[in-house]
């Protein structure tokens, strides 16, 4: 009997919820005073971006200066990109100020993570794609991360193996295998992001995927999935789609099978 379980949905699939959130500016009191009678929760980015920056410029409110910075980067998704030397290029913000934005988004995604981090048994792609995006979400380069796992499914650790760019990055099986074994795991999850949005395994993907497996099985470490993430929140599950274990479908079915949602 496996001790990896396929996810309950589809193994493409959006796991952001708050996705399309509005960011609109709300009401006449300011964010401080709202976020105190209302709820912090009640309150739009661009409030909660100017409670953080606390003054704004002259003749200019902050919760102009906090729209202004939403609409030029792209949104929250955009400023969690960017460093406190490249935010402190907008307009009057200075260094300081975009130290606190940097700041902020850091402990947002740090309790994040900590919030999804999978509890043992880890059984299921949802719960590895889920954390895994903290990581891997906003990234513009391509990163492949080895999840090791103890004989009871637990985490042992997770190590990043490599990093690329926009279309791939390089690694061998025995790169991967040898993370692996220093962390002393019995199985091991392979996770990479797919920054140009289409988180259907590729060919190349699947090649790797066969390689690892293949070595994995000779050392007694089986790999037990491959999660790929797309900047969306969508992602594909190559032991989802029965590209590993036994029953492996046709690659070429798999993939064309997970193409995301329209």
């Amino acid at each position: 009997m496996s001790l990896w379980k396929s996810a309950a949905l589809p193994s493409s699939h959006l796991l952001d919820p708050y996705a399309d959130e509005p960011t609109a500016l709300t009401g006449f009191a300011g964010p401080r005073e709202r976020a105190l009678e209302e709820g912090i929760w009640s309150l739009g980015d661009a409030d909660l971006l100017a409670i953080v920056l606390g003054t704004g410029l002259a003749g200019r409110p902050v919760t102009l200066v906090a729209a202004a910075l939403l609409a030029r980067f792209s949104g929250l998704e955009g400023l969690s990109r960017l460093g406190p030397h490249a935010l402190a290029e907008h307009p009057g913000l200075g260094l300081v100020k975009a130290l606190r934005i940097a700041a902020s988004l850091e402990l947002g995604r740090r309790a994040f993570e900590r919030a999804v981090r999978p509890r043992p048994p880890v059984r299921t792609s949802a719960s590895i794609a889920a954390w895994c995006a903290a990581h891997l979400g906003p990234l513009e380069h391509e990163q492949m991360w080895v999840i090791s796992l103890d004989g009871r499914n637990g985490m042992r650790g997770a190590r990043r193996v490599a990093q690329g760019g926009l279309h791939g990055c390089s690694i061998t099986a025995k790169d991967i295998l040898r993370a692996a074994i220093a962390d002393a795991a019995s199985a091991l999850v392979l996770v990479h992001n797919h920054p140009s949005g289409d988180s259907a395994p590729s060919p190349e993907d699947v090649l790797m995927t066969n390689a690892v497996a293949a070595a994995g099985e000779v050392i007694g470490v089986p790999l037990v999935d491959h999660v790929i993430l797309a900047p969306d929140g969508h992602y594909s599950s190559l032991h989802d789609l029965g590209m590993i274990g036994p029953g492996d479908a046709p690659p070429d079915a798999a993939v064309a099978a997970d193409r995301p949602r329209p």
